[in-house]
C-alpha cells in the first residue's frame, strides 16, 4: 500500500545545538535506509518549513507506524497519513512517463 505523509517537525528550541545536529545525522542515516530498502519512496522539503511531504509503501498501516516511528525526531513529529490508492488516470501517465525515459535513452 501507498501512503503519503505530511511530517511537519517541532525539536525543541532548548536543546542544544550539538544535540540537534546528531538528531538530524541519525535521522538522515534512518531515512536512507528506509530508501535503500523502498519504505521512503519519495520524500520532498516544504518550503519556509521544517517539514516534508512524503510517500511510502508499507504492507499494512501497522507496518508503517513502525517504521515511522523507529525514526530518530518521532518523538517531535506531528504526523498526517493519507492511504493512496491509483486514479483512473494513473494508466496513462505511467504510460506517458515510461515512454519519456524511453525517448531520453
Amino acid at each position: 500500500m501507498l501512503f503519503m505523509l505530511r511530517i511537519d517537525v517541532s525539536i525543541p528550541p532548548e536543546m542544544p545545538q550539538a544535540e540537534k545536529d546528531k538528531l538530524r545525522e541519525r535521522e538522515n542515516a534512518r531515512a536512507a535506509e528506509y530508501i535503500n530498502e523502498g519504505t521512503l519512496i519519495r520524500i520532498w522539503r516544504i518550503v519556509g518549513r521544517v517539514a516534508n511531504f512524503s510517500v511510502w509503501e508499507a504492507p499494512t498501516l501497522e507496518a508503517l507506524h513502525d517504521k515511522v516511528s523507529a525514526l530518530p525526531m518521532f518523538p517531535y513529529m506531528k504526523i498526517d497519513v493519507t492511504p493512496l490508492i491509483n486514479h483512473p488516470a494513473t494508466e496513462v501517465a505511467e504510460a506517458r512517463n515510461s515512454s519519456a525515459a524511453v525517448r531520453k535513452k
